[in-house]
This record gives structure tokens, sequence and C-alpha cells, in this order.
């Protein structure tokens, strides 16, 4: 038995790259249908809201002349792309999705209304957040706690490169120590870097779950599903 009933799932947009330094690797791709197909097996509902920074980084606009509003619709744009790209190879495994787009663009998805959006859910298909929160000045984990807390999930998972929270950069500090679960006050306390202090307070205040975990193990995501200790848990 699945441990939770309905999920969002944080994917980052540097994620889809894999090796590659820009763009979309079709095997990333593939290496999370796989998962996601797993989770969908076992009955979970799940959201997932993606990133776009392996398209266009908003907050990096301004060192290239774009203004920092304008920068940021587009990074919304490029979370399109991606969603767009993440629908397809999960209908290439058979699982029955629905692109949501907070920006209007009804040629390609659909626009973001609740009550729909929950209803899809509870008719097991995979909906694909994209467009952030549809305003700029705010990230795609913003969306996701903004999502989440919409969709009454029961818990955030939020995939990355590195198999949890530590107490300093693992990649840059061999001392580093890991955590297995912390609080949403010692994060703060620390200054550990969860998710933007936006989205990390919205869950906070909604005693919303994180897991912070290693998308790129192949069977993570189902382990956690199933109720395993994976990652880093924040609550």
């Amino acid at each position: 038995m699945a441990k939770f009933k309905r999920v969002l799932l944080k994917l980052s947009g540097e994620s889809l790259m894999g090796k590659q330094e820009f763009g979309i690797n079709p095997d990333m791709l593939q290496h999370y249908a796989k998962q996601i197909k797993q989770v969908v097996a076992e009955g979970v509902e799940l959201a997932i809201v993606i990133g776009g920074g392996n398209i266009f980084r908003g907050l990096n606009a301004h060192h290239s002349g774009i203004e920092r509003v304008q920068g940021d619709y587009m990074g919304m744009l490029a979370t399109v792309i991606n969603g767009m790209a993440l629908q397809s190879a999960l209908e290439g495994h058979g699982i029955f999705t629905r692109l949501i787009s907070a920006i209007q663009m009804d040629r390609i998805a659909e626009p973001y209304i609740r009550r729909r959006a929950i209803r899809h859910l509870e008719k097991k298909r995979v909906i694909i957040f994209s467009g952030g929160t549809g305003n700029p000045y705010f990230t795609t984990d913003s969306a996701a706690a903004l999502r989440a807390n919409e969709i009454d999930a029961d818990v955030i998972l939020k995939g990355t490169r590195v198999d949890g929270i530590y107490s300093a950069d693992p990649e840059k500090d061999p001392n580093a120590i890991r955590y297995d679960s912390i609080s949403f006050d010692r994060v703060i306390r620390e200054g550990l870097n969860v998710m933007d202090m936006t989205a990390f307070t919205l869950c906070r205040e909604n005693n919303r779950p994180i897991i912070v975990f290693d998308i790129n193990q192949p069977e993570n995501l189902q382990r956690i599903i199933m109720g395993e200790r994976v990652g880093t848990l924040v609550e």
C-alpha cells in the first residue's frame, strides 16, 4: 500500500539536461517517465511542477540586458516547453496526463482552475503544472508550494541531484552532515537551502511536509511512495 494518496513532485529544469549544457536530454525524460509510471501504478494521485532553468532562468536575465519582469515571463514559457516534453514522454508510456498552464495558452494547455485540476487527480490523471504562478518575482519552488497547498497534497517531493539536506554543501565540504529529518524552524535557524524563502514559508505556515531526495536514483521515488525513509524529511 502506498503511504501517500496525493503527491506533488517538484522537478528542476536543470535536471532535464542530464550531462548536456542546456536543453532537454531524451534519456532524462525517459528516466522520469519510468519512475512516474511506477508511482501511478500504485494508485497515487500525482501532480508535477517543473522548472525551466535548462532553457532560460529569469533570475539571470539582467546579465543579458533583459528587464527582470520580462525575463521572468520568458522563464515561465520555458517551463511550458518542459511540461510539453514531459507530457509527451509520459503519454508514450500510456499515462493519461493534463498539461496546465498558469498563463493562458489554450492551444497547448488547460488554464489553471483549481477544482478542475483536483478532478483530474481524482480520475488518476497526472497533471503537470507549468507557467509557474503566472506572476513575475516568484520561482517554480513557490509555484510548487502554492499548488501543493491548493490541491491539498500530502507531501511535496523535491527531486534534486543530492540525497537529502546537509549542514553544508556536500560537494564542497566533505564533513557536511546529512539530516534524516529536520524541522522547519531548524532549517531557518541554520540557513539551510531547501527552497526559496517564499515557498518554504508557505509550506511551514500550512504544515506541508517536504521530502528532499536524489531523483537520479531509479527507485527512489517509488520507495518514498511506499513509505521507505529516503532523503530528508522537513516537517
